[in-house]
């Protein structure tokens, strides 16, 4: 009987696998996917760490996971960057004043923050002025420029329905910059793992005894498995048969092209905010890595991001937590809290995004209750 079995080698499953072993315990962890690391998995194509589950790019401003990634990888200086393009022009994220120049020619920012104003006031005008749908709410933060141009057909596509039947709530603020930075992220730390996630993940869980293509729901009573406790980070409502029904998800499907040449796009991330066009972004991964030497010299990975309804055989991206998906989970977490036991933890297990960081730092503050 192992003291911790953990179901699932994300960054979640890897750290308190890790950090339990450390202390001494007899650790196994289950993987159902055929590869560690969950949804931050890169593989290899053209000497080139590909994301296989989409753009993952670490930031940071807490210190404890600064210093605990870093003790298992080198990362670089990568810095997000990321643009919009709606048509044949170009915007700069997050909204910044190399976007509003680009969108009105205004040059400083109290031209930018009188032209953003003023919408705001035409859109009240017109008589909206409490937001009844996300529309209405973008519209009343940014104007209508900026919500056609770079909000409407991106939210659409990746929510899968019009921006009028979406309820408000999902877009809370627009986070305006009025200077001209074009880093994505606030946080005091940033960058990619040299050699891509995988490995930082292996050597994390160097030390652990790790079962890939295990599914652990099909072999939950199998006495090879039997553990003292159990940490669970799949889905919530899959443990329990989905006897109160099934939670919602958004999902993605990616579709990868190796092209002749050295450079695509000239950037890692570009999004397509036209509803017309079917993906939402286009990632060349060559560029979260360009110091990788053993990067072909001729040729780029992209990936086209295509968003779904999620069913069962597609992996699970993004919690709906809208108010019936939450008061759902609720009514999961009290079944989860009688597991004497079991461990809920992670995205599919809280229901709940968490970025990476975050990611370890619920699974290190979890480590420090329990062992």
């Amino acid at each position: 009987m192992f003291d911790l079995l953990v179901v699932g080698s994300g960054l979640f499953g890897a750290v308190i696998a890790a950090e339990a072993k450390k202390a001494g315990k007899s650790v196994m962890v289950l993987e159902r996917r055929d590869h560690i690391a969950g949804n931050v998995y890169t593989e290899e194509i053209e000497g080139i760490n590909v994301h296989r589950y989409g753009a993952h790019i670490f930031h940071t401003s807490n210190e404890r996971v600064w210093e605990y990634v870093n003790s298992h990888a080198r990362f670089n200086r990568f810095t997000n960057s990321p643009l919009a393009r709606y048509g044949e022009e170009l915007f700069n994220l997050p909204f910044n004043m190399n976007t509003f120049h680009a969108l009105w020619g205004v040059v400083t920012p109290d031209e930018a923050r009188k032209k953003i104003e003023g919408q705001i006031e035409e859109v009240k005008r017109s008589g909206i002025r409490e937001p009844k749908n996300l529309e209405e709410q973008a519209l009343l933060l940014g104007g209508h420029d900026i919500y056609e141009k770079l909000i409407k057909g991106y939210t659409e596509k990746q929510w899968g329905r019009k921006a009028t039947d979406l309820p408000a709530f999902i877009i809370r603020r627009l986070p305006f910059r009025f200077t001209y930075d074009n880093n994505y992220f606030d946080d005091r730390y940033q960058g990619i793992p040299a050699g891509g996630y995988t490995r930082m993940v292996e050597d994390i869980l160097k030390d652990v005894d790790v079962k890939t293509g295990v599914d652990y729901l099909k072999n939950r009573n199998d006495a090879e498995y039997a553990a003292k406790m159990t940490v669970y980070t799949g889905l919530i409502d899959e443990f329990f048969d989905r006897c109160l029904g099934k939670l919602e998800y958004r999902s993605l499907r990616f579709e990868d092209e190796i092209l002749d040449t050295p450079d695509f796009q000239g950037n890692a991330v570009v999004n397509y905010t036209e509803y017309e066009i079917p993906y939402t972004r286009i990632i060349e991964h060559r560029h979260f890595e360009p110091e990788n030497d053993r990067a072909s010299a001729s040729r780029s990975v992209i990936t086209k991001e295509f968003p779904l309804e999620w069913d069962e055989g597609r992996e699970p991206y993004y919690p709906v937590n809208d108010e019936k998906n939450n008061a759902l989970y609720g009514k999961y977490q009290e079944l989860a809290n009688k597991e004497k036991n079991v461990i809920f933890g992670g995205r599919l297990g809280q229901y709940r995004y968490f970025d990476m960081d975050d990611t370890i730092d619920e699974a290190l503050k979890l480590a420090d209750r329990i062992l």
